[in-house]
């Protein structure tokens, strides 16, 4: 246990984003960065770290809108993560779980004004939007904030794979609701039709909020939509917790966008692993 009440862990990450095959430019985007009440570091694509004095933030954004918007609404996204969430690390310091909630829809509501702002002011700008998933581990525990079809992923020790946030779109409410199957989903034309975004048009921010309480030997993921594009649920659960030994020579994240660059890679691939370890 550490001052802060929570298990002191170590967390490894590991980052890695792709054009694919067919688009010209990335409108994906991925931050780490680890924090605390005083001072903030960005993290690099692999790296780890103990959970002892400092809180971490991981998150992946997917940007849309016309000609470089969307690459410049995914930059904004992650870039205001990194001013504000800091803010918020005293309060969870002491405890108040109950002020969790509020920091992330307050964070989530800025990101979209900004946007909003931006969009609306240039004309290259017009109509950008951005999807956000959002990690921020605490001692113990990872909270969570969504909006879009960017995608987290839990794969708890004991084995499986859970996917904690819910796609914004009216596939992903059908799959939800038992009406289509994985591979029916993946396969409909309207899979990327989103119903919730940040920016643009989007009169109410209205995240998904949750948490999970973390243990060694857990492991998350979180991705951009053409990652998974590429790879079903099962395909990532073998990925990432393969029978064998790990290959020491690539990380989680490499290895993951490259099979799913070979399956698909129609669209920005983007993983982020985050394993806990014991200390």
């Amino acid at each position: 246990m550490n001052a802060r009440g929570g298990p002191v862990l170590r967390l490894r990450w590991s980052g890695m984003s792709h054009r694919g095959h067919v688009r010209r430019n990335n409108e994906d985007s991925f931050l780490g960065q680890q924090f605390n009440a005083q001072e903030v570091h960005h993290l690099g694509k692999v790296g780890e770290a103990t959970t002892e004095l400092t809180d971490f933030a991981f998150a992946v954004s997917d940007g849309m809108g016309g000609a470089m918007a969307g690459e410049f609404a995914s930059r904004i996204t992650t870039e205001k993560i990194t001013r504000l969430l800091p803010r918020s690390f005293k309060q969870a310091a002491v405890g108040l779980e109950a002020g969790v909630d509020d920091v992330l829809e307050e964070l989530f509501d800025q990101i979209h004004r900004a946007l909003v702002f931006v969009g609306s002011s240039y004309e290259e700008t017009h109509n950008m939007q951005a999807t956000l998933s959002l990690a921020w581990f605490t001692p113990g525990w990872m909270y969570f904030a969504h909006i879009g079809d960017t995608r987290i992923y839990y794969l708890p020790r004991t084995g499986g794979i859970k996917q904690l946030t819910e796609d914004d779109t009216y596939v992903g409410w059908l799959f939800r609701q038992g009406k289509l199957s994985e591979r029916e989903a993946r396969n409909h034309p309207q899979r990327t039709a989103l119903q919730k975004a940040l920016g643009a048009g989007n009169q109410f921010v209205n995240p998904q909020i949750g948490s999970v309480g973390y243990e060694a030997g857990d492991l998350f993921l979180l991705c951009s939509d053409g990652l998974v594009e590429g790879l079903y649920d099962e395909q990532l659960l073998d990925l990432l917790r393969p029978p064998g030994p790990v290959p020491a020579d690539k990380s989680h994240a490499c290895r993951l966008v490259e099979e799913s660059l070979q399956r698909s890679g129609r669209d920005n691939t983007t993983a982020l692993v985050v394993e806990v370890l014991p200390l």
